[in-house]
């Protein structure tokens, strides 16, 4: 979620297939090949944020798939394998839209996304119903993998491992005493927020609630509270805007704490929208490594591409991309098919290694949370959160 919009983006993108590649509809047979013996003629959908108040999260991780898939067209045939965009703009309210859209394309057999927990929870039901494969970078919300949903896979550690390691980061690394706890009521936000206040217990003087998705701008009556509950440090769960913000107001106010928050903080816009000086020393976790710290030459790619750094996922989603992409090349090109290899796959990739449950979940061996820091007005790397 660190970088900024960097390029014109529409909603679906409309992309001409390899001339004289076969047509190959979901639940068809295998027939789609290119000249070159590989099965080409399919596409993956990118669902997501591309534009709105979050968009920075939504823009890493469409550039991380869709590196990998020029990667591979560079091996395969040019637009042997295509991506089609749908911005959802991260609202609950645009994704199952978008969903259906998406559904109605019998190119597509795979989808990385949705990045938000809330429009997982609106647009999730409607890729399950239609047998679409989809693997998110980024929605963390525990109840996603408990919907029975058996098309869903998730590529990072979900908010019982995150929120634990957030708030153990609070108490053992940081050893704060006195904390108030925010969420902004999304999903991911209540979510987060719930497993912080778990760890600390009494340690949590205070709690409130505030609206997201930039909603709201004016956070007077929660700084009020929060000055006035003697809290060193508080904890917010919600996303970066909102969250930088609320820093913001709460430094002008004089509360000279520690601002801690989960991944959907975890972006250079907090600081953007806090004020380089309000924003130094907050802590950010995310259950991702850097993505500085990604294998091979991702990261110069991705410079080369983009002409920004990879940002919070961007490595995560380049994974996600890539194990379509080898599950294709072994002529698993139906959804069912591409479905049953996603159950299967055991893939080191540059961020992680993934292997998934039966629920859908990254089996709990390969989990990673990772806490960040503000400094000097960059996110850096601090340490692995403490899970205990």
């Amino acid at each position: 979620m660190r970088q900024g919009l960097t390029r014109a983006l529409g909603g679906v993108a409309i992309v001409a297939l390899v001339a004289g590649t076969a047509a190959c509809n979901k639940g068809s047979s295998d027939s789609g090949t290119s000249a070159g013996g590989k099965n080409c003629g399919y596409s993956i959908g990118y669902l997501g944020a591309l534009t709105g108040p979050s968009a920075n999260l939504g823009v890493n991780i469409e550039q991380g798939a869709e590196l990998a898939i020029e990667q591979y067209n560079k091996k395969n045939g040019k637009d042997c394998i295509t991506i089609k965009k749908f911005d959802s703009q991260g609202s609950a309210d645009v994704a199952p839209g978008l969903a259906r859209q998406l559904v109605a394309d019998k190119k597509i057999i795979g989808v990385v996304g949705l990045p938000f927990s809330s429009e997982s929870q609106a647009a999730n039901p409607i890729l399950n119903d239609a047998k679409i494969p989809n693997i998110t970078p980024s929605a963390t919300n525990t109840t996603l993998s408990e919907k029975g949903w058996t098309y869903f896979h998730r590529a990072v550690a979900n908010d019982s491992a995150q929120g634990p390691a957030a708030g153990n980061y609070m108490k053992s690394v940081m050893k704060v005493q006195k904390a108030f706890v925010v969420d902004d009521q999304s999903a991911y936000g209540v979510g987060l927020a719930d497993q912080v206040k778990a760890v600390l217990g009494s340690a949590v003087v205070g709690s409130d609630k505030v609206g997201g998705e930039g909603k709201q701008t004016d956070f007077s009556a929660t700084v009020t509270k929060v000055v006035a509950s003697g809290a060193t440090a508080l904890f917010y769960g919600g996303y970066y805007q909102n969250a930088g913000l609320f820093r913001k107001q709460l430094t002008a106010a004089g509360w000279t704490g520690a601002l801690v928050a989960g991944d959907g903080v975890n972006d250079k816009g907090y600081i953007q929208a806090a004020g380089k000086e309000a924003a130094e020393g907050t802590i950010l976790t995310c259950p991702c490594a850097p993505a500085s710290k990604a294998k091979g030459s991702f990261v110069t790619d991705y410079k080369a591409r983009w002409n920004v750094d990879a940002g919070t996922y961007s490595d995560v989603a380049y994974d996600a991309a890539n194990i379509y992409l080898e599950g294709i090349s072994k002529g698993n090109t139906t959804t069912e098919k591409l479905n049953e290899y996603l159950k299967t796959v055991n893939y080191t990739g540059i961020a992680n290694t993934y292997k998934f449950t039966d629920k859908g979940e990254l089996d709990p061996t390969k989990l990673i949370v990772w806490a960040f820091k503000v400094s000097g007005g960059e996110v850096v790397p601090d340490q692995e959160a403490p899970k205990a």
